[in-house]
């Protein structure tokens, strides 16, 4: 293979292929790499700093905690001492001792004064033995109540202890039911300093069924020394209160775009370390992210490496390898479709994430499909989907949200599918509504597959903007294509249908002013695209190249042969050197009215290299006749009637150039035969392999077997009603 030009250069190749490198790096690295910022403590800032990601704020979630705590008061729990008890085993023990007539009254107040205030401390102490035992209390709780109690214990005065030997059973009996009865009272509600209640004795003494001042004074006293406070601070519980307080209090999170630091903020300790955590500090950057990011994007363009390396060898150019120049569109296309999903991304936010869906992210597949191939948009379809999920992630806990990844590679399949040969501009718009069906069938699916539905608005609008998306990339497919095509000379199925209009003014031309050149260009078409189809070659730029190929024939129509209808061949009257400059010039002619109506290259050069260095031996020979009849020494050699070339650069060249000559001679046979034609065309190809015209193509010898059988082929069903079969002649030749 001739390698020639920038298009083939291997520098400007991996100079391409570095390209696609940086554009995924580019592309992913806002949302993949957090920003990092030139920061000193104790200095202001110079610009608002946003939060790359979202993240818990550990200091401010500690403070938020430790403010809730405290906002938790000191719990106080309710402890049933039964007071009541207490005094009513006091009066017990007074009703036995006090009708012991063994013991002295002297002895009685002895007894009185050392066994009442143990009797006090025995009733806490055995009361919070019980109660821990049994768990009705925490033992923090049965501590502080204990220490409590025993601190606001009632001293009975002295002059008490010598009156309680004197009471007798009638007193104490009714003394007992008063007592109890107020101490029930005052200590129902909840106490905290036993005090407040014992001022209250007196008085309801006073309103007593106790007549006699010694039995009211001596009530007052027991009852005093029996009330105790029931209200006492729990520490456990305060404690178990705060934690629960703590745990309840929800994490600081700072949001994905809060402003962490706002310009002309000081930077302080604080802010500081917020910073770093968050990897903003250019002094603690780590470059993990950006080698791994680096390594992704290198094998993103690997895909597409491989995908063109075993696409029937890289760079071989045509139809079955690619070069340099399409490369270049190929990364064009990619440029524009992440260009479009950045921007759709501009106006997503967290709260509305399914703006996204807007973006016409099939578009990228869909211009490979139609100015490249279906294979190639496929490939590239994994690439735009992995993007996508990146690019369109509102998540920050993740790389990539496949849900964008999934809907973007069901609208690129549809359209690939949907545009595949297509051959007319609304095909590109019927590929577009394909697109937003896919597309909201996609996002419905997504939708469905929730834990639970979401909210009519929540579920509308994303298919709204799905829909919305196919019809965008519709429009934006066909104001792109013409910029291609015109860009990087690209023949797109859709432009060569447009050019194989009967309308085009260089067709009516050749119609209207060159009839038989143009039946011949149409003949040269049907034979070309035959065989161009059989061995994987264009056959529709094949024919459309076939259409114009003779177009140069129009400057000077009578004076080749398909166009002289009952008129002199003017060739008979002219210096052969003149007929060889006339028919030479047809292919320079048809370039240059072709340049004139921008008429793509591959077209061009196709009415260029059709004939390639042939030789014009008809007015050759006749040139040497007259020399030979003159008596001269020619003044001219072979080569001065050879076509100025170049030769076939492509197999669609080579084949039109070939279908050109077959056509030409078997129209000047009268009754050609399958034979004939068989020989006429393997004489056709043979002469050209050794002229060398086919050397500069890429066609191998197995192609042109194929070539030559298809022409065969389509010729006979051209010309059949002029075919005369061996069988059909020697019946004809029986009746005769």
């Amino acid at each position: 293979m001739r390698f020639s030009g920038w298009k083939q250069n291997a520098a400007v190749r991996w100079g391409l292929l570095l390209l696609f490198v940086l554009l995924f790096y580019l592309s992913m690295a806002p949302h993949l790499l957090p920003k990092t910022y030139d920061i000193e403590l104790g200095k202001r800032s110079v610009r608002d700093i946003e939060a790359p990601k979202q993240l818990k704020d550990d200091k401010a979630t500690i403070q938020a905690q430790e403010q809730a705590a405290d906002r938790v008061q000191d719990i106080y729990s309710i402890v049933a001492l039964h007071s009541e008890n207490l005094l009513d085993k006091l009066f017990t023990r007074m009703e036995q001792l006090n009708q012991d007539d063994q013991v002295t009254d002297a002895n009685k107040v002895a007894i009185y004064r050392s066994e009442i205030p143990q009797m006090y401390n025995d009733y806490v102490d055995q009361f919070a033995r019980t109660n821990a035992g049994n768990g009705s209390y925490n033992q923090t709780l049965l501590d502080e109540m204990a220490k409590t109690v025993k601190e606001q214990a009632y001293r009975i005065p002295e002059e008490t202890y010598y009156k309680l030997p004197q009471l007798t059973s009638d007193q104490l009996t009714e003394m007992r039911q008063v007592g109890l009865g107020i101490v029930r009272k005052l200590t129902s509600d909840p106490l905290s300093d036993a005090e407040t209640a014992r001022t209250k004795v007196a008085e309801l003494v006073n309103a007593s069924s106790l007549s006699e001042r010694k039995t009211r004074e001596i009530v007052q006293e027991l009852a005093r020394y029996a009330i105790m406070p029931n209200r006492f601070y729990d520490k456990q519980a305060t404690s178990d209160a705060r934690v629960q307080a703590k745990e309840n209090t929800p994490e600081v999170i700072i949001k994905q775009g809060d402003i962490i630091v706002q310009k002309g903020e000081m930077i302080s300790q604080d802010v500081y370390d917020r910073l770093s955590g968050f990897g903003l500090l250019q002094d603690k950057r780590t470059y993990w992210p950006n080698l791994g990011l680096l390594l992704m994007s290198v094998l993103f363009m690997l895909v597409i490496y491989s995908y063109l390396e075993k696409s029937s060898g890289l760079w071989k150019g045509g139809k079955t390898g690619y070069n340099n120049s399409q490369l270049m569109m190929l990364l064009l296309v990619f440029v524009l479709n992440l260009a479009a999903m950045h921007i759709a991304r501009l106006t997503q936010t967290e709260a509305v994430p399914y703006v996204g869906y807007l973006a016409p992210t099939a578009m990228g597949a869909m211009l490979i499909a139609l100015l490249l191939d279906a294979p190639l948009a496929i490939v590239s379809t994994f690439l735009f989907a992995l993007a996508g999920s990146v690019i369109f992630n509102t998540e920050p806990n993740r790389i990539f949200d496949f849900n964008y990844g999934f809907v973007t590679a069901v609208v690129s399949f549809a359209a690939i599918f949907a545009i595949h040969r297509a051959s007319h501009r609304s095909t590109i718009l019927k590929a577009g509504i394909m697109v937003s069906l896919f597309g909201s069938a996609s996002v419905v699916s997504l939708l469905l597959l929730q834990s639970e539905l979401p909210q009519r608005t929540d579920m509308i609008l994303p298919v709204a903007f799905t829909f919305a998306s196919g019809l965008l990339t519709a429009i934006l497919v066909i104001g792109l294509m013409p910029f291609f095509e015109v860009s990087f000379g690209i023949l797109s199925a859709l432009k060569l249908v447009e050019l194989s209009n009967p309308n085009h003014p260089l067709l009516r031309k050749l119609l209207t002013e060159t009839p038989g050149t143009y039946h011949h260009s149409v003949m040269v078409g049907n034979l070309s695209e035959a065989a161009a189809e059989a061995i994987g070659a264009d056959g529709l730029l094949c024919r459309v190249g076939s259409f114009y190929h003779d177009i140069g024939k129009t400057k000077r129509p009578s004076y080749f042969i398909e166009n002289q209808t009952n008129i002199e061949n003017p060739h008979d009257k002219i210096d052969p050197k003149l007929s060889k400059s006339i028919i030479i010039a047809h292919a320079r002619d048809g370039v240059e009215m072709q340049k004139a109506h921008n008429i793509p290259k591959p077209i061009r050069d196709i009415a260029e290299q059709h004939h390639g260095t042939t030789f014009l031996k008809y007015f050759y020979y006749k040139a040497l006749k007259q020399a030979e009849e003159a008596g001269v020494e020619p003044d001219f050699t072979e080569d001065d009637f050879r076509y100025p070339g170049p030769r076939a650069q492509s197999k669609e060249a080579a084949i039109v150039g070939i279908a050109d000559c077959v056509e030409a001679a078997v129209r000047s046979l009268r009754n050609p035969t399958m034979e004939q034609i068989e020989t006429m065309i393997a004489k056709i190809i043979k002469g050209r392999l050794e002229d060398g015209q086919l050397d500069e193509c890429d066609l191998t010898m197995k192609e042109l077997d194929k070539i030559a059988q298809t022409l065969k082929e389509t010729v006979i069903g051209i010309f059949h009603s002029r075919i005369e079969y061996p069988e059909d002649a020697k019946q004809k030749e029986r009746p005769a």
